[in-house]
């Protein structure tokens, strides 16, 4: 199975989440809160483990823990260039997917703060998401569409408090999970990071 397969896995159980809380008619601002506490506690989990000690512990690796955690930093690597063809085909590919019936004007346009970039360009707000964030949004667009329209139009809850630019929120997302995964290390540092990685490895397509 396709390499890239591996780095969705984060994306893919929050969205499910979603959608098993849309079944039980839980509000969307539920679920983001839930979302966000469990990240808080995450985070709060890998900040206190850091305060403990500045030589952090390792945890050794399986050989196929290895191969996960090699591939998913070789996607992690690779920042968004809006001169690769395949990085505009999966920018056009997302905007097909939020916006079947509406014609894009190009890959630099107003039209994008349709969807919460801050810009008419948004290849100017990956940055440190890098392009596995663009792929985790085209992911969550395609396989659980109602949530992620849901999101972006903001359906559930007190707007004030829900103002956001979404898509620039999805790159966030990327970027605060790869820090507290440490999924940039050689090896994990933290009981958090070694878990994910116990859970990658065992997906089919990671093997």
């Amino acid at each position: 199975m396709d390499d890239r397969g591996g780095s969705f896995v984060a994306v893919r159980r929050i969205s499910q989440g979603l959608e098993r809380e849309n079944s039980c008619h839980s509000t969307s601002a539920e679920v983001v809160a839930g979302s966000a506490a469990w990240l808080g506690r995450g985070l709060s989990c890998v900040c206190a483990q850091r305060r403990e000690s500045d030589a952090r512990p390792s945890f050794d690796l399986t050989p196929s823990e290895e191969e996960c955690l090699q591939r998913l930093q070789n996607r992690i690597d690779i920042a968004y260039d809006s001169s690769i063809p395949e990085h505009q085909a999966a920018l056009r590919a997302l905007w097909n997917a939020v916006f079947p019936e509406e014609e894009l004007h190009g890959l630099i346009s107003e039209q994008w703060k349709e969807m919460g970039w801050q810009g008419k360009d948004p290849s100017t707000d990956f940055r440190g998401g890098g392009f596995i964030s663009l792929e985790n949004l085209l992911f969550f667009a395609r396989h659980f569409p109602k949530s992620f329209k849901d999101l972006l139009w903001k359906q559930e809850g007190d707007r004030s408090a829900w103002e956001y630019p979404f898509a620039v929120a999805g790159v966030n997302i990327t970027f605060m999970l790869i820090q507290m995964l440490d999924l940039e290390a050689v090896k994990p540092r933290t009981m958090v990071g070694a878990i994910f990685l116990k859970f990658l490895s065992a997906l089919v397509f990671c093997l």
